[in-house]
């Protein structure tokens, strides 16, 4: 049927517009830090950034298969369910990032997923085993080993420092800050990216374009060229929140935390699991101020943070399922 083809054009549409949203609101995961160091500037720290971040998005297809098929199977829904899923996410990710909260644009997706499916069926059709093994169970130890992460670099990286003069440990680490933010880009791109592959490559499936889950070369290609785009386009409200607001930050610091976050999300993506790059370079950050001083980080703003992270998923899927809803209503589907 042309409306249904018309459809999918829109929902590949959106989901690259995601795609994009994605990238200006998850740049700060990738550049935050090394912006507040000082050891780049804003814009060239961007540009690091996109560029790793389009290689990242095209080293593996586990997260993308994790998203479009693994938690619910396409052949339960409709392209209709796939596009508000899609609207649930977007909306979200708008409303945080207008309020520069550095929510999950992951966790905004798999929100959208989940309401979108709810509405349209039930929830005998998501597949509870990945849901709970390959997102809720890593999406809460994430942060957890970022903030053990953070420490533990923290102190790998003062006894390197320990070894060299003391005129030129803040110019060492300044380099390596740099090595450490083009690994911290790397690998968001290998989560977040795929996220979008995963989404469209459902929609082909769902609408037989696709016969069998698989991603399209065009799909990858377009999802990181988007991701690109976005995260030239920048961030900055969420740049000051996480890279100045949360703790003060030394070249050191910076180097510790996006050193255990990157490790922690490039694993992650090796084994399909879509984990929030917020949450991990986030919770990385507040590791390496509490190894230094337990007062060096601002709690205040720390629980806004992880109070606007616990509404994600719900408020993303409610978004969704009432956007399904207005869909069905509209169209008069049954």
């Amino acid at each position: 049927m042309e409306y249904i083809f018309i459809v999918l054009v829109i929902v590949v549409i959106l989901a690259l517009f995601f795609d994009y949203t994605n990238g200006f609101h998850d740049a700060a995961n990738a550049i935050a830090t090394v912006v507040s160091t000082r050891v780049l500037t804003p814009r060239a720290a961007i540009i690091l950034a996109a560029i790793f971040n389009f290689i990242g998005a095209l080293i593996s297809v586990e997260v993308a298969t994790t998203i479009g098929k693994g938690l619910v199977d396409p052949s339960f829904l409709d392209i209709f369910t796939i596009l508000a899923a899609i609207i649930g996410a977007i909306l979200w990710n708008l409303f945080t990032w207008y309020f520069g909260l550095p929510t999950s644009s992951s966790h905004a997706l798999i929100g959208g997923v989940l309401g979108a499916t709810l509405a349209h069926e039930s929830f005998d059709v998501i597949n509870l085993n990945n849901l709970i093994f390959k997102v809720f169970i890593p999406s809460l130890a994430a942060p957890v080993i970022g903030i053990i992460g953070g420490i533990v670099f923290l102190f790998l990286s003062y006894f390197i420092a320990s070894k060299l003069k003391a005129s030129v440990v803040n110019k060492v680490f300044r380099v390596l800050q740099l090595f450490s933010a083009s690994f911290m880009a790397l690998s968001h791109g290998s989560n977040d990216a795929q996220k979008t592959m995963g989404i469209i490559t459902m929609a082909l499936v769902t609408t037989g374009v696709l016969s069998t889950f698989q991603v399209p070369l065009w799909v990858k290609l377009s999802a990181a060229f988007f991701m690109f785009l976005g995260t030239l386009a920048g961030g900055w409200r969420i740049i000051k929140t996480m890279g100045m607001k949360l703790t003060k930050l030394r070249p050191i610091d910076g180097f510790s935390a996006e050193t255990s976050a990157a490790t922690t999300i490039l694993l992650a993506s090796h084994f399909g699991m879509p984990i929030s790059t917020t949450y991990t370079i986030t919770s990385s950050i507040m590791g390496v101020g509490v190894s230094k001083k337990f007062s060096a980080l601002k709690w205040s703003l720390a629980f806004t943070i992880l109070t606007a992270w616990f509404f994600t998923i719900p408020g993303s899927g409610l978004v969704a399922f009432l956007s399904y809803k207005l869909i069905k209503l509209f169209l008069n589907l049954k």
